[in-house]
Order: structure tokens, then sequence, then C-alpha cells
């Protein structure tokens, strides 16, 4: 049995969900991503060489500030009120992992905010860099966790 799109009325119009009913739970997700790019770039970012500045605490910024104008963005996401939100960059053979961490105690989750800081943050990286590398790859983006709400916990599977 396939389940309805709750983005979508009976008629099959995109509607914003009504969420009034709901109550609050405590709500939070991670989300994580990839960007990669060349050893000219890593070079760069690695030895605080790059001229506009340091794009890892750019892009952490900017990624803290993406989740909390996801509802700006993205036209049927509600406006939330959250608790917390972190972004970490790792360092790997190839560019950074990024994660983020996003907290509610809200009506609806957070998934979207959390996804869309490790987006926000990989742009961030490619605008600061791309000078030297625009053949950077932003990638593998995806939620990890998500627990809070009706429909509980989830975790990806490790086998995607």
């Amino acid at each position: 049995m396939a389940k309805k799109l709750s983005h979508l009325d009976d008629s099959g119009k995109a509607h914003m969900v009504d969420v009034g009913a709901k109550p609050v739970t405590s709500r939070e997700a991670l989300a994580h991503g990839e960007i990669t790019m060349s050893a000219a770039a890593l070079t760069l970012i690695r030895t605080g060489k790059v001229a506009k500045g340091d794009p890892l605490q750019t892009a952490r910024l900017a990624g803290i500030m993406g989740a909390k104008q996801t509802a700006s963005l993205i036209p049927l996401c509600h406006p939330l009120q959250l608790t917390h939100v972190s972004v970490d960059l790792t360092p790997t053979r190839r560019g950074y992992r990024i994660d983020a961490r996003v907290r509610t105690e809200g009506k609806t989750g957070v998934e979207m905010e959390a996804l869309t800081a490790v987006s926000v943050a990989a742009l961030t990286i490619y605008d600061m860099v791309k000078a030297v590398d625009k053949d950077m790859v932003i990638g593998d983006i995806c939620l990890v966790e998500k627990s809070g709400g009706r429909s509980g916990h989830y975790r990806r599977s490790a086998a995607r």
C-alpha cells in the first residue's frame, strides 16, 4: 500500500501540512554530506592561505544560518524555533565530511534544517575556493538519523 504524501491535498495540490493538533515533542536530526576537491584546494585550506579567509569557520557559520532560514528557502517547511544547531567539518583524504545536528521542541521535525545546514556549508566552501578548483564535488547529502514525533526514531541503514 502506497503512503500518501502529506504535502499534497486530496486533489493533488501542494499545501502546507497543518500541525496545529500535534503535540510538542523533543526532535532532533543529523544529516551529513561531503565535498571533495583538488590537492591544491586542500592545501590552501589546510595551510590557511585562502584569500577570502577561513572557509571552514565561514562554512560552519553559514550552515547554522542556513538551518535557521530553511522555512524561507523550502516553500512548505514550517518556521521553527531551533534550540540547537551544530555543524562539524571533518577532514577526509580528498576534502571534508560535513555533519549537521539540529534540535527543537516543536510540532514538526528538523530534518530539512539539518539537510539545509549541510548543503549551505558545502556551498560556502565551494564559493570560497572556486577560484582554485571549479571541479569540486558536493554530494552524499543525506539524513543519517532523526528522533521525535509520531514517526519515532529513524536511522539510515549502512547498506545504501
